[in-house]
């Protein structure tokens, strides 16, 4: 505690050199990896995403070495490409591994076990009924929690019966 604001021009640059280089090898290694590395589809995408922002920070203040946080960040983008090709692979491991739509509202009605599951509310719903320029629940066939945590609405189609299903919404189903 005893250097708060400065302890040397040495520890600095030293600073500096490795902000640059971690970030660089980061940077180069997402390239690589492709964009599912940073997507937030699932928990464990998010887990990732968290996970190489916390390796890149202590590689930058050199609280490991550089060496070190290259094997870690190499790991768990592994990890998450590994995880990736077996919920591809296998529809277990999908299930195991990814979270599924869940219905919220649908034709008017609420689904309280659904939303008791997810941890919705009522007032959650409508405040993002709202946000679509919605101003009542007749103009909403459906509400659907995503497997990334954003709740999406589906606007009633002209009342035209073919698109009110829930069929049509690609949704495993209402509970």
């Amino acid at each position: 505690m005893r250097y708060v604001f400065f302890e040397n021009w040495t520890h600095v640059w030293h600073m500096d050199l490795m902000t640059f280089i971690s970030f660089m090898a980061l940077f180069i290694l997402i390239r690589i990896s492709g964009k599912r590395t940073l997507a937030k589809f699932n928990a464990f995408d998010f887990i990732v995403t968290v996970a190489l922002g916390s390796v890149l920070a202590y590689m930058m203040l050199a609280k490991i070495t550089f060496t070190e946080g290259l094997l870690v960040l190499l790991l768990i983008i592994g990890l998450q490409y590994l995880f990736a090709r077996l919920s591809r692979a296998s529809d277990t491991m999908d299930q195991v591994l990814n979270a599924s739509p869940r219905l919220l509202l649908y034709k008017g009605h609420y689904l309280e076990d659904s939303m008791k599951k997810e941890a919705i509310t009522k007032n959650e719903i409508f405040a993002v009924i709202r946000k679509e320029g919605l101003a009542k629940i007749k103009y909403v066939l459906a509400v659907v929690i995503e497997p990334d945590g954003e709740i999406s609405v589906i606007e009633k189609n002209g009342g035209s019966a073919e698109h009110n299903t829930i069929d049509n919404l690609n949704v495993p189903d209402k509970s």
